[in-house]
């Protein structure tokens, strides 16, 4: 990717301590437990009180931190709502404890909220078949195969419970906060109804996951949705934030550093997935399983947390070339799929 992003402010907040970013629009930093090691959050003014926007993950230095600015920068007004731009941990995780906290009621698109209550309460012995099903035709191997079941739960330990009610959020919907309007615009394939947020007043976008400045989000199949075609549905969704959103807003992304040059990055990040793709169907000159493929395409060592998602984007990208009728899938007498480049 050839984007260079214009990064308009110096530094970064310190743990517990916001920064300013717009009138009434705060920037604070949560820690992650994995190489991504961090997530952007914002405090927006409203009122009396605050709205939160994306939470952090579960885990007492998070909660901590947000004791720190409950006291310090928060000034002791309340929480009044949570937004949640979609259900992943680092995003949802410690909605429930917010919203139990302060009374405060959560708003989330309707399939990330089922998507995460879904995720809290399922149980190991009911997804671990179809897990091992769906990895196993992904070319694991049996060391690989033994890693699958310790994913199964995870999402739990790492989420406070899901709210079981909430108020719906949709695409168009505008939400006044602090006087000000803020409009939703979904972005799908890198979640299934991800919550862009704009607002015109302020010309800012918050892009959460589905608009990065230096990284490609990650765009995966899942063990819940075999035969899903996640890249369509994020290109897509690309293509719509471009028409949607006017200029060039100040983007608050939930990774690195807000950022300027949001119509070269729409740019920038289709290329690569076209690029991706090219490489993805060269990959693919003999049959091979999708762990084959993303030896191939990933060069570097993965942990196995980052396997996961390398395998999921592998096979997203392998989806999209069986569409286009670039590549063909076969099963194997081993009970893996084998991709080859059509002829």
């Amino acid at each position: 990717m050839s984007f260079k992003p214009h990064y308009p402010f110096d530094g970064e907040p310190a743990l517990g301590t916001t920064m300013e970013v717009a009138p009434g629009v705060h920037w604070h930093r949560m820690p992650l437990p994995f190489k991504l090691d961090h997530i952007n959050l914002w405090l927006l003014e409203d009122g009396d009180g605050w709205v939160a926007v994306d939470t952090g993950i579960c885990n007492d230095t998070v909660k901590a931190a947000w004791e720190t600015l409950f006291v310090g920068r928060m000034a002791g007004r309340p929480i009044k709502r949570v937004v949640v731009t979609h259900f992943h941990p680092d995003h949802a995780g410690l909605a429930g404890w917010l919203t139990e906290r302060f009374s405060a009621p959560l708003i989330m698109p309707l399939a990330e909220w089922t998507f995460g209550r879904m995720l809290w309460l399922d149980g190991k012995d009911q997804s671990l078949q179809a897990f091992k099903a769906f990895y196993k035709r992904a070319g694991f191997d049996a060391g690989m195969m033994e890693t699958v079941a310790k994913r199964l739960g995870n999402y739990a330990r790492v989420v406070s419970p899901i709210p079981a009610t909430f108020r719906r959020i949709e695409n168009g919907d505008e939400i006044d906060i602090g006087g000000r309007g803020w409009r939703m615009i979904v972005g799908r394939g890198h979640a299934p109804e991800h919550a862009c947020l704009y607002c015109a007043e302020l010309n800012l976008l918050i892009s959460g996951d589905q608009v990065l400045p230096r990284i490609s989000p990650n765009v995966s199949v899942w063990p819940q949705e075999p035969e899903g075609r996640p890249l369509a549905l994020y290109l897509e969704s690309l293509a719509r934030l471009g028409r949607e959103v006017p200029g060039d807003p100040l983007v608050l992304p939930s990774h690195d550093w807000p950022f300027k040059g949001f119509k070269d990055r729409l740019d920038d990040l289709t290329q690569h997935h076209l690029d991706r793709l090219d490489e993805t169907a060269s990959a693919c000159a003999k049959p091979s399983t999708g762990v084959e493929v993303l030896g191939r395409l990933f060069k570097r060592e993965l942990d196995e947390h980052q396997m996961f998602f390398a395998i999921g984007e592998t096979l997203a990208h392998l989806h999209h070339l069986i569409d286009e009728g670039r590549v063909a899938m076969m099963d194997g007498d081993d009970g893996a799929g084998r991709y080859v480049k059509a002829a």
